[in-house]
């Protein structure tokens, strides 16, 4: 039995020999034939990988297979900066008027977003971690949170009972003071009872009295 492999391969799309990857488009803002160089209008969001130093072919979109080649000499957000060494020779092939609109192809282009595809692998691995690692430190922050409400449940209790306890030994205290005043009270009656009866029936030594009748003291005499 014979089995039919299929093997799908992925190419990136190409226009004569070139991969689209590398290809853009912009329009000449200004130029300056005696240093050889244009300034173009650009605008796509994988200009970022553009460097400096790259080299770059263009043509015009109706003429393809005429092409002009130079590099960048610099960038900003919008513009590229173009160093065009046979400037004379391109100019009779390719417009190169203010306003004119062309086709760019750059293999460091290419080999730039190529880096930049790999470097997003590696990115997205490391984010697949970190994610991993932070939905872990979520989890133990929730965690933390119900082990923190869980605490201060079981010590709010514990201080309820803990104020009932004080309110109840502050009670038994008034209520023991109260009773040891009145206690402290009855003794002081019962106190004075006792003192005013020993006054009534206290005895004395002898029933004999000292007396005198003069300041002399041989004239003292008991009666």
């Amino acid at each position: 039995m014979k089995y039919l492999l299929l093997v799908l391969v992925i190419i990136p799309l190409a226009h004569g020999g070139i991969i689209k990857e590398g290809i853009f488009s912009g329009r000449i803002s200004k130029n300056n034939p005696d240093a050889k160089l244009i300034r173009v209008f650009v605008e796509f969001d994988n200009l970022k990988y553009l460097n400096r130093k790259n080299k770059i072919e263009f043509w015009k979109s109706d003429a393809p297979s005429t092409k002009c080649r130079g590099y960048i000499l610099g960038k900003s957000t919008q513009y590229l900066l173009v160093k065009i060494p046979k400037y004379d020779i391109c100019s009779r092939k390719v417009a190169l008027g203010r306003g004119h609109y062309l086709k760019f192809y750059s293999p460091d282009l290419v080999k730039n977003i190529k880096t930049g595809r790999e470097l997003v692998k590696i990115l997205l691995k490391k984010r697949l971690g970190i994610k991993g690692q932070l939905e872990k430190a979520e989890k133990n922050l929730k965690g933390h949170v119900e082990k923190l409400e869980g605490v201060n449940r079981r010590y709010d209790i514990l201080r309820q009972k803990l104020e009932q306890e004080w309110s109840n030994q502050l009670t038994y205290l008034e209520e023991d003071k109260t009773n040891t005043l009145r206690y402290f009270k009855d003794l002081e009656v019962r106190l004075d009872e006792v003192d005013h009866k020993l006054e009534i029936y206290r005895i004395a030594d002898e029933n004999l009295k000292l007396d005198r009748w003069s300041l002399d003291p041989k004239f003292y005499f008991k009666k």
